[in-house]
């Protein structure tokens, strides 16, 4: 089976409006506005959570209050030897932290994430002006399991694939 292919993220492409920030830049300015309990909004780039969340979704991720993210959240960190914001769905918790999982990654590098380390959750994805539904409800759960358990990435290729005979046909 072929895997689905992914539009390489525009790093640089940016819509009308957008501030085009660094990563150092992101990072000290999603802090600040995490810290004050406040939402913060940006355009995610790379395809690692795709189908949920794609390159150029906006995103908002609020800060996490008292408890920490539970299994199938999307959650903002930072990532602990790249210093980089990414975000990623919890499929698992460690007594040293969060076990995170990108949702279109296909090997096994499922990484513990420190508490301290997290951002925030994302609460909301927004594409082309519309917010989708599916990633973040009860169905969060679901995702969390098939990804932990290597079959997400197969079951979405092997969807994409009919799909694509199906599109053929007519």
């Amino acid at each position: 089976m072929s895997k689905p292919k992914f539009n390489s993220p525009h790093i640089n492409d940016h819509k009308e409006g957008d501030l085009n920030l660094s990563n150092e830049a992101l990072l000290s300015l999603m802090t600040a506005v995490l810290e004050k309990g406040l939402p913060f909004r940006f355009r995610a780039r790379g395809w690692s959570m795709s189908p949920f969340i794609k390159d150029g979704d906006v995103i908002t991720v609020c800060p996490i209050k008292d408890s920490e993210p539970g299994l199938g959240d999307v959650i903002a960190f930072t990532h602990p030897v790249k210093y980089r914001v990414i975000v990623h769905r919890v499929i698992g918790k460690d007594g040293a932290g969060l076990k995170i999982h990108g949702d279109s990654l296909d090997d096994n590098s499922d990484e513990i994430i420190p508490l301290e380390n997290l951002l925030g959750k994302v609460t909301e994805i927004c594409r082309d002006g519309k917010k989708v539904r599916i990633g973040l409800g009860i169905e969060r759960y679901i995702i969390a399991w098939l990804s932990r358990a290597g079959f997400l990435v197969p079951i979405y290729q092997w969807l994409a694939s009919a799909h694509n005979r199906i599109k053929r046909k007519h």
